[in-house]
């Protein structure tokens, strides 16, 4: 998340830190308060869909396939018979009470059904006879996936620290704690009953502060991108049920919602899609709020002559281009999520219109719009916050000392410093200062 620099933000001044120390502090009590009172407790509550079907782990050792027999209804040869494929297959189990037997189950067959082959490791599970209970028979469920997950995993912790080192190593232990809010906090706390939208949002924060200062270290510059990521949150869930109420979304916009009733009728669906917004929108915000805090520090770091008005301007056409790019990655990654909700477009004969309207589609367009406007206020935000931070500690100084002429610094490094920002267009300013150049 955001962007990384070797050379540390310079210190803010003693009264810039206590003016964010007094921001951010009760801020964090606050969300840490607000995360002790929405903390789910076990409150008896049985699981609901029954007990869980037996599940063991077993190898496949012989694959026979066969012809399938017409349906009983169906004459011979004629269309609407049984699909394949069909047979049996040999797996050795590997755990339950046939372990290291061998045990015969069905060719999986039907839409989604694994296709296996000798080697294959998969999972069985086990079914009871419900007229008789002694009677039980094993199917395939799917195939094992732990070990080339675990090695997906440990390809992706190497190549983090690998080009990370010690931020690579924290952006990890910062995916682990987001993990486990999520979790440990957000899906119990929703699941239990407390408002999807307010557990959403303290536990977004919580993440974020956790996330934030473990990655990018306890900084003037940090506690910016925190609470311009705050205030953009917060923004976002406003304007989320605002569009949602003037939509009228009700939530029942996927199968998903739907199935879960069924195991949870209590579930406040309409609560939960703003609660997705609000959780997907997390990640690129902390993004464009760490690069816009960063812009604005090297900004000052390549001309401390710079004024706030100055550092904003320039910043915020850094945040233009950034914004640019993004709006498309949030939309791509909506429609990737959602594309065969979308191949219904193709599928369904109704006009578009109808089809755009739509609870299901009208869904991801508010979705993707409310997390693109969220995204919009964060620049601006963190801008003005970035730049008034590091104007107040330019002119106190970092310790104590007036603040060192463009001319003092070295040539190289400044031009360094440009060409890291802007390359030769930083150079070549216009009358106004500005660093944009037509194409």
């Amino acid at each position: 998340m955001g962007a990384d620099h070797t050379r540390p933000a310079p210190s803010a001044p003693p009264g810039v830190r206590r003016i964010l120390v007094a921001t951010v502090v009760p801020l964090f009590v606050i969300t840490v308060v607000a995360a002790l009172v929405l903390w789910p407790r076990d409150t008896g509550r049985e699981p609901a869909g029954g007990p869980d079907v037996p599940r063991y782990h077993g190898t496949v050792t012989r694959v026979v396939t066969e012809p399938c027999p017409p349906a009983p209804e169906t004459p011979e040869g004629a269309p609407g018979g049984s699909t394949g494929p069909c047979g049996t297959v040999t797996v050795t189990a590997e755990q339950g009470p046939d372990a290291g037997r061998q045990v015969e189950v069905p060719v999986p067959a039907g839409p989604g059904a694994p296709r296996v082959e000798v080697g294959d490791a998969v999972v069985l599970v086990e079914l009871t006879d419900p007229a008789d209970p002694a009677a039980k028979s094993y199917q395939i469920a799917e195939h094992q996936r732990g070990a080339p997950l675990a090695w997906l995993a440990a390809l992706f912790a190497v190549a983090i620290v690998a080009f990370g080192r010690w931020r690579g190593l924290a952006a990890l232990g910062g995916l682990v704690a987001s993990f486990a809010v999520l979790l440990g906090f957000i899906l119990p706390g929703i699941s239990a009953g407390q408002p999807p939208l307010l557990v959403a949002i303290v536990g977004s924060a919580l993440i974020m502060f956790v996330v934030l200062y473990l990655t990018h270290g306890i900084t003037a510059q940090t506690s910016v991108a925190v609470l311009g990521t705050l205030g953009s949150l917060v923004l976002t869930g406003v304007l989320g049920a605002l569009a949602t109420a003037a939509t009228h979304l009700t939530g029942f916009g996927s199968e998903d919602a739907t199935t879960l009733l069924m195991f949870q009728n209590d579930v406040d669906l309409h609560g939960l899609l703003l609660a997705g917004i609000i959780i997907g929108s997390l990640g690129v915000l902390d993004d464009v709020t760490v690069t816009q805090a960063a812009t604005v520090t090297e900004l000052a770091y390549a001309n401390p002559g710079l004024s706030r008005i100055q550092l904003y301007r320039a910043a915020t056409r850094v945040g233009r281009a950034h914004i640019a790019s993004t709006v498309n990655t949030i939309v791509l990654a909506y429609a990737g999520a959602s594309l065969p909700l979308l191949l219904l477009l193709v599928a369904d004969s109704r006009p578009l219109s109808q089809i755009l309207t739509s609870e299901f589609l009208a869904q991801e367009i508010v979705r993707s719009i409310v997390a693109t406007l969220g995204l919009v206020a964060a620049v601006p935000l963190t801008t003005g916050l970035a730049a008034v931070v590091t104007a107040a500690g330019r002119r106190a100084g970092s310790d104590g000392e007036p603040p060192v002429p463009p001319a003092a610094r070295p040539p190289a490094e400044r031009d360094n410093a440009l060409e890291a920002l802007g390359g030769a267009a930083a150079r070549r300013r216009g009358p106004q200062g500005s660093t944009e150049v037509a194409w």
